[in-house]
């Protein structure tokens, strides 16, 4: 009798027969279960039963038919001495192949009209028993799961004279491995649309789930989508509307940004995502007079709180750009912070808790649909973050880089002067940029993100179009900005992008000029390019940071043209020496970083 065996047991029977000739002709003792058995037998090729080792009839169906120690002790005994000691006790012959693969679940699961029976049928027990334990013990045992590698596993065990080597028991047994992960990852994800939905009747608020559909993916064609996890329960949700992809990743991104700062800094943060990623950011400064003005909460009549300074910052860094925006706040989101959110356009919101007053005012947005999400503050999320694109899983260590006041401790200008608020501005940029679409560069003043540049393949383009929009910032608090006579009537947005192409020098004809002007009480002449100019060189000490090096000086000269005083940016451009020459041209403070802060 021959001294190998061979166990076959598999549902998809490509090329089944060529391999067990292959096998036979070379001396492996056949053994198989059920229909495998059969198929090869009718082929006129040797097989044994398992039943004739188990001494064990299938049964149940033939949900039971390989489970049995005979098999499985054959299948994991080591060639150690009290392994074989316990083989032979028990006269059991030790199987040096398997070869394995399982029922069609995710075919049947995506007939239509498949019930939930039969896909319960179609869970695999033996056969991924059988794959784990082959595979758990390659060091000795063969574990074929793909009809692809009969052909090169025959060869190689015949050139071998039954030894295809660890390279090969390697690569099968990883790809064994892969095999019953996508299966349970499949059974999971069927019987998580089954059991963890969290569907409740209209009217009732959504508790703690695994699982939580979402409208639709990147775009409303992209459907089903869902966001879950694989243990515990999601971190979050929904007290109000229901949020779709793009949102969670707006929410999530600006939730872990506003965490930081308010940990970083010990001030409430909040932040303003747009296409993942901020549109502005900024911490709990108090707003001066002229500032509530700018921002637009000016006529409120709740005192302003430190959470709501900072979002009426966030949202008013780059007001065109947060239309729809999707908010995140570090703290619970209180009455006066709800009202500002109440008169914008926005999509949803994002935070550790609601007071009553506030959850009742905003669960009045949008006619009862504006999304509202809860988060657990105590979530940490898993260090190893996976994603998917084109079919290709990738895998990296999340991001937990540290930004804090000791990263800009390398000052390489000849100014070191770095004051507090300074400091807190490259801090509020730094972080901002951790979680912007790279390239990135960041404005940063009073606590709050004034300008930034996302996404662009160049970093020249990112300073400048951060700079553009910190100089339209600065331009909004110009006295005759403040002073425009608006008619009564005229929305928020409608003023937003009326103020916008005021101070952008934007030149209007025909009906869009006609719609503009009517806006107003009389006629509004525009800002001339001297007064332009004037108001920008009040512009100063404004705080920029980079997500990588600057490649060129001419970024630290843009910066500078846009009140910057303090930059951040890592090292490691051959051009650092030139860089810092720039900057003290212009008496500015440079820290050079230890971390570059890509994000895609």
């Amino acid at each position: 009798m021959s001294s190998h065996i061979a166990l076959l047991s598999v549902y998809d029977k490509t090329g089944l027969i060529e391999f067990a000739q292959g096998l036979q002709s070379a001396g492996v003792r056949l053994l198989g279960s059920g229909g495998t058995a059969k198929k090869i037998r009718e082929a006129g090729i040797p097989i044994d039963d398992v039943a004739d080792i188990t001494k064990a009839p299938e049964m149940l169906g033939g949900r039971v038919k390989t489970l049995h120690p005979a098999v499985h002790g054959g299948i994991l005994a080591r060639s150690i001495p009290s392994d074989q000691q316990d083989l032979q006790a028990q006269s059991i012959a030790p199987i040096s192949i398997v070869v394995c693969n399982l029922y069609p679940f995710t075919s049947t699961i995506s007939k239509p009209g498949c019930t939930l029976a039969e896909a319960v049928e179609e869970v695999d027990i033996g056969g991924v028993t059988l794959l784990r334990a082959a595979a758990k013990n390659h060091e000795r045992v063969s574990v074929l799961s793909d009809p692809a590698d009969y052909a090169e596993f025959v060869e190689a065990w015949k050139n071998g004279q039954g030894d295809v080597g660890q390279a090969i028991r390697s690569k099968l047994a990883l790809k064994a491995f892969e095999m019953t992960a996508k299966y349970d990852d499949a059974i999971s994800g069927y019987f998580r649309e089954q059991y963890a939905s969290s569907d409740l009747p209209k009217g009732k608020l959504a508790g703690p789930v695994q699982r939580m559909p979402l409208r639709y993916g990147a775009n409303p064609h992209q459907k089903p989508a869902q966001a879950f996890v694989t243990e515990g329960e999601l971190p979050f949700k929904a007290l109000c509307g229901s949020p779709g992809y793009i949102n969670l990743l707006d929410a999530l991104n600006s939730y872990a940004l506003v965490k930081e700062l308010q940990e970083a800094l010990g001030l409430p943060a909040a932040a303003s995502f747009k296409h993942v990623s901020p549109a502005g950011a900024a911490v709990g400064v108090e707003l001066n007079d002229v500032e509530k003005k700018v921002y637009g909460v000016d006529d409120l009549k709740e005192p302003l709180t430190p959470l709501a300074s900072a979002y009426a910052r966030a949202r008013g860094a780059d007001r065109m750009s947060s239309f729809g925006d999707f908010i995140a706040l570090s703290a619970p989101c209180d009455l006066a912070t709800a009202r500002i959110i109440s008169r914008e356009v926005s999509d949803g919101i994002i935070a550790p808790g609601y007071s009553a007053e506030a959850l009742d005012v905003l669960g009045k947005k949008k006619g009862g649909k504006y999304c509202v999400l809860q988060i657990d503050p105590s979530y940490t999320p898993s260090p190893i973050e996976t994603r998917q694109v084109y079919g290709i899983s990738m895998q990296q260590k999340r991001n937990d880089a540290k930004i804090d006041a000791k990263l800009f401790e390398n000052l390489v200008t000849q100014n070191k002067e770095l004051p507090s608020q300074a400091l807190t501005d490259l801090i509020v940029a730094t972080l901002a940029l951790k979680y912007t679409q790279s390239n990135s560069v960041a404005y940063a003043y009073r606590g709050a993100i004034v300008g930034i540049g996302a996404g662009q393949q160049s970093r020249i383009h990112c300073t400048r179009l951060a700079g553009t929009k910190a100089d339209l910032w600065w331009l909004r608090h110009h006295p005759r900005v403040l002073a425009l006579p608006f008619k009564k009537g005229v929305k928020r947005a409608e003023k937003a992008n009326a103020i916008d192409l005021f101070v952008a020098g934007e030149v209007l004809e025909g009906g869009e000029k006609a719609q503009w002007e009517s806006m107003f009480e009389g006629s509004v002449d525009a800002l001339s390019d001297a007064e332009r100019k004037e108001h920008l060189k009040a512009l100063d000490g404004v705080a920029c940071s980079s997500d990588a090096f600057f490649p060129f000086p001419d970024n630290v000269h843009r910066a500078r043209r846009s009140g910057v005083k303090y930059l951040a940016a890592p090292s490691g451009s051959v051009m650092d020496a030139e860089c810092i020459k720039a900057a003290d041209e212009h008496g500015m403070v440079f820290a050079h970083t230890s971390t570059r802060l890509f994000h895609h």
